[in-house]
């Protein structure tokens, strides 16, 4: 089983997601990072271990940055954690992930 932690920037605009439609795709990500966590495009550079996911919605490209931490657990020995880092539209999204995370 992978636990998913959404740190404050995602929490708050998957919150304020007013069209159900778009919500639904979130979840749907989200659901299939968790089936398979490498399934996001590894970025480079400033955000080196962060993956990204995109969503097109509306002829809009929106984007979910997330990390994958492995843990030990005692009784399956190693599990998987997806920390969902950001979400939001494409405009400016790297920009703003760099911002929160140096």
């Amino acid at each position: 089983m992978t636990d998913v932690i959404f740190l404050p920037p995602a929490a708050k605009y998957l919150k304020k997601l007013k069209d159900k439609n778009l919500k639904q795709l979130y979840n749907d990500a989200i659901k299939e990072i968790c089936k398979n966590p490498a399934i996001g495009e590894p970025k480079h550079g400033d955000l080196d271990g962060v993956l990204g996911y995109d969503i097109y919605y509306n002829r809009i490209n929106y984007e979910l940055a997330y990390t994958v931490e492995e843990r030990i657990n005692e009784t399956t020995k190693k599990a998987e954690t997806v920390v969902i880092i950001m979400a939001g539209t494409r405009e400016n999204f790297y920009a703003q992930l760099k911002r929160y995370l140096h």
